[in-house]
């Protein structure tokens, strides 16, 4: 009885154990699979017909790997094999790769202006450059013949100036300081003095989330607004921060409304805030279980929530728009009212400017090539009150715009052109320009290139596709 009674306790243990080790490996199955959903994995793999496209051995040999390991990680392995191979028949050539000279080059020599703002206490407009990463100033008054370029008065730029893709602008009025926004790269808000030129460091930089675009101040409040257009965010710092310092609110979540947010503008008397959105968004969420946030060189005190916390599957496009909030608004805070449907004419708007004594909104409507001119108290599908557009207007992919209320002028800067443009207050319809600042002679080819990431060859058609 005794050993019987011995045995019995010992099975009794065993399976103790066998429930155990069990349970754990559940549970490190279900944490494990559940991180994996987070990551981009290659599910799926067909070989187009051959008169389609030509694959490359990399393409063919995903096939081996479908399902089994990241994507990104199998493209690297497979690109790996396909060095060494080219190293094994030819290792001169491997060798001298890094060394090999273009046969040619697609890009764009000109400035391509991105944004505007007027220093009208020295009589100078400022711009920003996007494609050659510098910040240009001229005398107001330049009016360039279509033959001929214009001459600006000061250029910063160069790596220790840390100007990039350069898309937000604002002008001190008191001091004529220079604040620019980085967008897809340098991860900061560079503020030089108005006399700063050449290759020179920012008089003062702050740290920002990635993606940061629209720029507006509150000069009352003190405050400086930032969009931040990847992380369907806004992001609001005292205006003379600097370095780390963190922002004092933050405006993001699934009731904001805000898609792709771009350009900024600011009623003060009113207490309002105006956001233009192209539409892209997608809900972000905390992770539970890695129980706090991914360090990552992005990170930053008080951020929003990042792509890091997107949340899979919610991606989405809606309508573009502009929402409109109270300037103190913060957290998950739903738009006072929106801007939005077909009658608008909505096409990436992009750059916001106001005219208050009249109470109106101008737009950069980049993929529209048009300016588009609201009641700023507008609300829902409506039409503008006027369109600036045409041949003869020279409006080209706007992407800022800025109304000079001292002089009555309105400023688009063009990115599809290599021109900034000036109309008398009230222009409408293909108005043309009173003046012209012109980066490049009109018969000169405009490439369009912004950002591009990695390009496709189509083989039938014999072209290039390039995504910027």
């Amino acid at each position: 009885m005794r050993e019987a009674a011995k045995l019995a306790a010992r099975l009794k243990s065993n399976r103790a154990r066998v429930l155990t080790v069990l349970g754990l490996a559940v549970a490190a199955f279900c944490y494990f699979e559940q991180r994996a959903l987070h990551s981009p994995r290659l599910v799926a793999y067909e070989l187009e017909s051959s008169d389609e496209c030509t694959d490359s051995v990399v393409a063919r040999e995903l096939v081996s790997y479908s399902g089994k390991i990241p994507l990104r990680l199998a493209y690297q392995m497979q690109r790996a094999a396909e060095d060494a191979r080219a190293a094994g028949k030819n290792p001169q050539a491997a060798a001298d790769f890094s060394q090999r000279k273009p046969e040619r080059m697609i890009r764009d020599p000109y400035a391509a202006y991105s944004a505007v703002a007027v220093d009208t206490s020295h009589d100078e407009v400022v711009m920003t450059d996007e494609n050659r990463f510098n910040i240009l100033a001229y005398d107001r008054m330049t009016n360039t013949k279509p033959a001929s370029v214009s001459d600006p008065k000061r250029i910063i730029g160069g790596l220790d100036t840390k100007v990039e893709f350069q898309c937000g602008l604002y002008i001190d009025p008191a001091n004529g300081d220079i604040y620019a926004v980085n967008n897809d790269t340098v991860d900061a808000l560079v503020i030089f003095s108005r006399k700063a030129m050449g290759d020179v460091k920012p008089d003062r930089e702050l740290h920002t989330p990635h993606g940061t675009f629209g720029i507006a101040v509150d000069e009352q409040a003190q405050e400086l607004f930032l969009s931040v257009q990847h992380d369907n965010a806004l992001v609001v710092y005292h205006k003379m921060a600097a370095g780390s310092e963190a922002p004092v609110r933050v405006v993001q979540g699934s009731h904001t409304g805000l898609g792709d947010p771009h350009g900024l503008a600011i009623d003060v008397k009113k207490g309002l805030l105006f956001v233009t959105n192209h539409g892209s968004t997608h809900e972000v969420a905390p992770r539970p279980e890695e129980g706090k946030r991914r360090e990552s060189k992005r990170a930053g005190v008080g951020f929003p929530l990042n792509r890091d916390d997107a949340v899979p599957g919610t991606g989405r496009f809606v309508p573009p728009s502009i929402t409109v909030y109270a300037k103190d608004a913060k957290g998950d805070s739903a738009p006072l009212r929106t801007i939005q449907g077909p009658k608008t004419q909505f096409n990436w708007p992009t750059g916001l400017t106001l005219d208050l004594a009249r109470n109106e909104l101008y737009v950069a409507n980049d993929g529209g090539s048009s300016i588009l001119v609201f009641d700023a108290a507008a609300n829902g599908d409506v039409a503008p009150l006027r369109v600036i557009k045409g041949p003869k207007s020279l409006v080209s992919n706007p992407t800022g715009v800025y109304f000079d209320e001292k002089n009555q002028e309105l400023w688009s800067a063009n990115f599809g052109n290599h021109t900034a443009t000036v109309y008398k207050r009230g222009a409408s319809g293909d108005a043309e320009p009173v003046r012209v600042i012109r980066s490049a002679k009109a018969t000169e080819a405009v490439p369009g290139l912004g950002n591009p990431h990695p390009i496709a060859f189509d083989t039938k058609r014999q072209q290039l596709l390039v995504p910027n």
